[in-house]
């Protein structure tokens, strides 16, 4: 297989699985590699994703290291399978890698949970209202810098138009339907299109109301995105430098209730398409 400078996300993670697989089992690179037949750099080099793996190879050091969950070892068989160049491709080099990672998670993922407290989830976005949120950024980015954000944007949102779109469940906190982010007219637009969106048959929209009181998550925006199967689960976080991706066993699990806990004590999607009209009658 040959060498990639810039792995992405994904590939990163299957190496990351492949190397969990060998630990567990108290393999060391060298031994994986004499019984692989090639050598320590080998090893290396598919454990961190610079080299490409197939789904074949998968299988026979899933073998070798004596992995006894077939699910999971066809899931990432498949995930070695799909190699797609993605429309985010065309962004590389332009915006920073963890962006495109995020539009890849969301190309894959079977189903996403979210969480979002300041803003509406980008998925849902108008372009307005994706231009004031993202013009806002510090530093101030320029005319082009903002225009190619506001693009990439959008393009993610052909995620939800697909003939196999992931079954999506946004947890909004109110407050970021009652911020007039763009000003009034921006603002009442975006809640209108919101309301048209949770109609959609892989959309569930749920107001976390301001009633709810504290939540168990620190504030940040999260995405978590389900895979096959759920070892394979990735949660993203959005922080002030950038983005996060956490796919360890305890991450996964502490987020899996985290998304549980704040969906409990959400609107129901019927109450908070209530919520949203009303505050769009007063704005």
């Amino acid at each position: 297989m040959p060498s990639r400078t810039a792995p992405t996300a994904r590939q990163r993670r299957i190496g990351c699985e492949l190397r969990k697989l060998r630990e567990r089992i108290g393999m060391t690179p060298m031994q994986a590699a004499e019984e692989l037949g090639t050598n320590r750099a080998g090893i290396s080099n598919m454990e961190t994703g610079r080299f490409g793996v197939s789904a074949e190879r998968v299988r026979t050091l899933a073998r070798i290291y004596s992995c006894p969950d077939a699910a999971y070892v066809d899931a990432l068989a498949a995930m070695a399978e799909e190699r797609v160049r993605g429309w985010w491709e065309h962004y590389r080099d332009k915006l920073p890698a963890t962006a495109l990672d995020l539009a890849e998670l969301e190309h894959f993922a079977r189903a996403m949970r979210t969480i979002q407290i300041m803003h509406v989830p980008g998925l849902l976005q108008t372009e307005e209202y994706a231009r004031a949120v993202l013009a806002i950024d510090v530093p101030e980015p320029n005319p082009v810098e903002l225009r190619r954000k506001i693009s990439f944007r959008m393009r993610r949102r052909d995620v939800l138009d697909r003939d196999d779109p992931p079954q999506c469940t946004f947890l909004v906190h109110e407050s970021a339907f009652r911020l007039e982010t763009g000003g009034p007219k921006v603002a009442r637009r975006q809640l209108d299109h919101l309301l048209e969106a949770s109609e959609r048959p892989n959309v569930t929209l749920r107001a976390i109301p301001f009633s709810a009181g504290v939540l168990p998550n620190t504030g940040l925006s999260t995405v978590y995105a389900y895979a096959a199967v759920p070892q394979l689960d990735t949660v993203h976080l959005e922080v002030r430098h950038g983005h996060a991706l956490l796919d360890a066993e305890t991450h996964l699990q502490n987020y899996r209730a985290t998304m549980s806990r704040v969906e409990n004590i959400s609107l129901t999607p019927e109450e908070t398409r209530e919520l949203i009209a009303d505050i769009a009658r007063f704005m």
